[in-house]
């Protein structure tokens, strides 16, 4: 099991203590500590694996004697019926872990899978399928690293990771007087010459402004397939062009065909649909 960064950690400590884990009657009481078995873990949907290291820790949480042996890598495509993973040791630990440890996989797996499908949906354009920071609290790192097992792309890990100027950064300094153009240049001025600075914009006018002011990336929020073409051919090689905003399976092969660089989807994370996995438990 490669070393996760201290934050998982917590976090499966979080999940454990929330579930009671040692504190289990059900297994308690009629699970003697004797009783060995063996755990598979199984696929019972189609999609892309993510979370095998997740799954261990959590499993060697609750009992360092078990022996976890992983039968897949996180990335791999995964059909009903496949093993994933094979966890040997005391029945009563492995059953006191199972709910936690398929509750990450399940949540990082659907996040791989459904990144899987944008990724072949916009196959053979230029543009990029990638996150965003709407993931759900304490599951950053895991959420974004599930989209890479699915062949996406992080954006921010956090807000230390870039300039982002977004409508109501514009708004708060539209009290001094300052317009689209001002703030970017004030931020490209700030700016440490390391870090990019990104804009949103929503028209044509804010398109060529942000490129009037030196932007280094321009996000077309919420624009139509039409227009983000029209911008496209307004920007040219100028700069870095993503489209956000309301992009789901329907309409993204078109908004790929536009040109565009990047194209970032929050649902990747904040709307998944978990992986059906399952834990069934065998006696030799």
């Amino acid at each position: 099991m490669s070393q996760l960064p201290p934050e998982v950690y917590t976090l499966i400590d979080a999940a454990l203590s929330e579930d009671e884990t040692f504190n289990d009657p059900t297994t308690g009481l009629l699970i003697p500590p004797e009783i060995a078995g063996v755990g598979m873990l199984r696929a019972k949907a189609e999609g892309v694996l993510a979370g095998l290291d997740v799954a261990e820790a959590v499993f060697l949480r609750v009992d360092g004697g078990l022996e976890f042996d992983p039968l897949s890598t996180d990335g791999t495509s995964l059909s009903p019926g496949d093993d994933i993973a094979r966890v040997e040791g005391s029945a009563a630990s492995i059953l006191r872990a199972e709910r936690i440890a398929l509750n990450f996989m399940q949540r990082m797996s659907g996040i791989a899978s459904d990144t899987s499908r944008y990724v072949r949906a916009i196959q053979g354009c230029r543009a990029r399928i990638v996150d965003t920071r709407k993931t759900a609290p304490g599951h950053r790192y895991l959420d974004k690293y599930s989209v890479r097992m699915g062949g996406g792309h992080n954006h921010r890990l956090n807000l230390a990771d870039g300039i982002l100027i977004k409508d109501n950064h514009i708004e708060a300094l539209a009290s001094r007087e300052m317009d689209l153009q001002d703030v970017i240049r004030l931020a490209l001025e700030k700016a440490s010459h390391t870090i990019k600075v990104e804009v949103e914009v929503e028209t044509l006018e804010g398109v060529n402004r942000a490129l009037e002011a030196g932007a280094h990336i321009i996000m077309l929020d919420n624009m139509s397939v039409a227009l983000m073409q029209e911008a496209m051919d307004l920007v040219g090689d100028r700069a870095v062009v993503e489209a956000s905003g309301g992009i789901n399976m329907d309409r993204v092969r078109a908004v790929a065909e536009t040109g565009v660089h990047l194209i970032s989807i929050g649902g990747l994370t904040h709307s998944t649909q978990a992986l059906d996995i399952s834990l069934d438990l065998e006696f030799p």
